[in-house]
């Protein structure tokens, strides 16, 4: 299929009608991820493991799209099989899938053992795996279809008390490539988007309350400041939109130059 240069605009970046579902998407980084998407047009389907408090559904409503919530436990036995059929029951397919479901345990390398490896790997890297797997299901007959991990700057380098995150980034920067590779031939991408230091909940001892790290982190960005949410919200709607249907199997890092200095 051939497209004459005048036949793109602005329309390529909008998600009017589409389905999102958007593990971890209603808190933290993933609210971000959630609220880029609505804003586009598309509905929301969150999923998460915390109780739902309302702000996020207000926040995606205004936009004039439709929000739904699912509470549960990405581990157990069938529920990533559970959210892709509830999400086709609510809104009839599947658009757009952001894995962005994680938890991170720090201890130094002899305090961390299997009780904060196991939990780590199951919910970012397993949990992620299976969701991919059963919205592929859905994907691969409607022949289209955009998944997205939320990888790391840890995809690419180690990680100080936390051996597991570095491990389980880095295994979703390939479990990435490896499905762009299978489902490319449907017409299905699959990217990832690799945050550099944002200030969230789960950065809180790295943050600003903790001046000393905090600076550190800030003087290796060539921005000179942690990133804000905004600035992976532009990042987002492109990988999920039509303006990207040829990218694929890539991680667009996004991390005010950290990699580059």
């Amino acid at each position: 299929m051939s497209f004459d240069i005048n036949d793109f605009s602005m329309d390529f970046f909008s998600l009017r009608g589409k389905n999102a579902i958007v593990t971890g998407g209603n808190s933290g980084l993933g609210q971000a991820f959630a609220l880029a998407l609505a804003k586009a047009g598309a509905n929301i389907f969150a999923f998460a493991f915390v109780d739902d408090d309302g702000t996020t559904q207000k926040l995606i409503e205004n936009c004039g799209v439709k929000y739904t919530f699912m509470q549960g436990d990405i581990t157990e036995d069938g529920m990533c099989d559970k959210i892709a059929e509830k999400c086709v029951e609510t809104y009839g397919q599947i658009d757009i899938l952001i894995n962005c479901a994680g938890i991170c345990n720090i201890a130094d390398v002899l305090n961390f053992g299997r009780e904060q490896w196991d939990p780590m790997i199951a919910i970012n890297l397993t949990g992620a795996f299976d969701l991919s797997h059963a919205v592929a299901k859905y994907m691969i007959p409607q022949r289209s279809g955009k998944i997205i991990n939320i990888c790391s700057l840890f995809s690419f380098l180690g990680g100080l008390g936390s051996p597991a995150y570095a491990a389980m980034k880095a295994g979703l920067m390939g479990l990435t490539k490896a499905y762009a590779d299978e489902l490319g031939k449907h017409g299905i991408t699959v990217n990832g988007i690799a945050p550099g230091y944002f200030q969230t909940a789960m950065t809180s001892g790295t943050g600003s309350a903790n001046d000393e790290k905090y600076n550190k982190i800030k003087d290796h960005i060539p921005a000179d400041r942690w990133g804000q949410k905004q600035d992976l919200m532009g990042a987002t709607v492109f990988l999920a939109s039509h303006a990207a249907d040829y990218v694929n199997g890539t991680l667009l890092v996004v991390d005010g130059g950290y990699l580059v200095r």
